[in-house]
């Protein structure tokens, strides 16, 4: 049974929960091969029922309750969202969200705040915000916004990628071969999502592994390895080459086109 959302999370505003409000120490939901989303907020009891509410809605959250914090964790991990709040300790939401664009992290921003001024919504999308939520609001409205700039993040890598003979759609999380589906479990669809956005680069096992597991529990010692082969199997074509090149002593690099790999060859 699907569990409901709290009705309305915000400042002055009570959250209503239907089921037992979960304790301030609720920092994160894990779930595999989910998108993986950043909270960066200052109260406690509202980290915690953000981290579930969109838990709940399917994301993998993560918190953060200071400025700095935020700040480490968004530039140092792969994330499809962040969403961030103005008032924060240490170093302000608009702060954290000018250093992380500085850096080049062009991951999108959604701003959380109990302001509701027209000045500060043009700071934050001055400084590289995508959208803007004022306290209180309803946790069905917060979750769509969140589902569409995840989207657009993915959008932005192409509405499809050609690998091979093979067609990967982002936003829907699709990958096909001559209009037919590609079946693949929810954890090697997030390698090949991380893949496919830094195509053509070394990619370490240490990366694959926080993006998609986010643990240091692993399934087993070669999960990364056996989800790899798994991909090269539905990827490649026959007696071609594979698009997914072991890089001895880093990783893995993936290329979309064989030409890609006779190029490097020469």
């Amino acid at each position: 049974m699907t569990q409901p959302f709290p009705r309305f999370i915000g400042a002055r505003i009570r959250v209503e929960w239907s089921i037992p409000h979960p304790p301030v120490e609720t920092l994160s939901v894990n779930l595999e091969g989910a998108m993986r989303l950043l909270v960066v907020e200052d109260s406690a009891r509202l980290r915690a029922s953000l981290a579930t509410g969109l838990g709940m809605a399917g994301f993998a959250v993560d918190v953060a309750a200071t400025g700095p914090e935020g700040l480490v964790l968004a530039a140092n991990n792969p994330l499809d969202v962040i969403v961030l709040d103005l008032g924060l300790p240490g170093m302000d939401g608009l702060e954290v969200l000018s250093r992380l664009r500085e850096r080049g992290v062009e991951t999108p921003v959604l701003i959380l705040t109990a302001r509701d001024e027209v000045e500060d919504f043009v700071r934050g999308f001055d400084a590289g915000a995508h959208d803007y939520v004022a306290k209180p609001f309803a946790m069905e409205e917060l979750v769509a916004r969140c589902q569409s700039l995840a989207r657009r993040s993915y959008g932005s890598i192409g509405l499809s990628v050609p690998i091979g003979t093979a067609v990967f759609f982002p936003a829907g999380r699709r990958l096909e071969r001559d209009g037919e589906d590609i079946p693949l479990k929810a954890r090697d669809m997030r390698i090949l999502e991380y893949l496919v956005a830094r195509r053509g680069e070394a990619v370490t096992r240490e990366e694959i592994e926080d993006h998609v597991y986010r643990t240091k529990d692993l399934p087993s010692s070669n999960a990364v390895d056996s989800a790899i082969c798994l991909l090269r199997r539905k990827l490649d074509a026959d007696g071609e080459p594979s698009l997914i090149q072991t890089i001895r002593g880093v990783g893995y690099k993936l290329q979309l086109h064989t030409s890609e790999l006779e190029a490097e060859k020469g």
